[in-house]
């Protein structure tokens, strides 16, 4: 497996991962009809649009396997709120249901906390929906759950909660 900067060239395979996760992820969080309902050909169009507009201070990065296909990616960057002063924050961070449990995700979380070091932001944040089995992943990697906020997605009214890590170097060799 390998981990990579991505590329306009693999907007398609990131949609399809995008989608394929929620699907298994938000499967008893949100509604069945809403993740049916999901579009490859529009979130094809909203990677196309991230992945062209990235300025240094914003990146995806893509896992692959063996032979080449996008089973995973994770994008971050500069802390959206602009609440905490060098702050980076992790905006995306999905793998394929078969691939999960098998560090994966602790890898993408490290590189993503390199590349936020490397343009000098010492903490980072995650946003993730309370009831999303994954909490336990960041709780592991000694996230901090710090805020919560209500948001709306497909219909439903959902919680959110913040993890943070004030000092981002832990995990720089997970």
């Amino acid at each position: 497996m390998i981990i990579r900067e991505a590329n306009l060239d693999d907007t398609s395979a990131i949609a399809k991962v995008h989608i394929e996760a929620w699907r298994t992820t938000y499967q008893k969080i949100m509604p069945d009809e809403f993740l049916a309902n999901l579009s490859y050909e529009e979130r094809e169009q909203r990677w196309v649009k991230i992945l062209s507009n990235q300025a240094d201070d914003a990146f995806t990065y893509v896992v692959e396997d063996e032979i080449g296909q996008i089973v995973g990616f994770a994008s971050g960057g500069k802390e959206r709120n602009s609440d905490r002063l060098n702050s980076g924050e992790v905006y995306a961070i999905y793998i394929l249901k078969h691939y999960q449990g098998q560090g994966l995700g602790s890898r993408l979380i490290s590189t993503i906390a390199a590349r936020l070091y490397q343009f000098g932001m010492v903490s980072m944040l995650v946003w993730v929906l309370a009831d999303n089995p994954a909490c336990r992943f960041y709780q592991r990697l000694g996230g901090e759950r710090v805020e919560q906020k209500q948001e709306e997605i497909g219909g439903v009214q959902l919680i959110e909660v913040a993890y943070f890590w004030q000092d981002i170097a832990v995990l720089l060799v997970v």
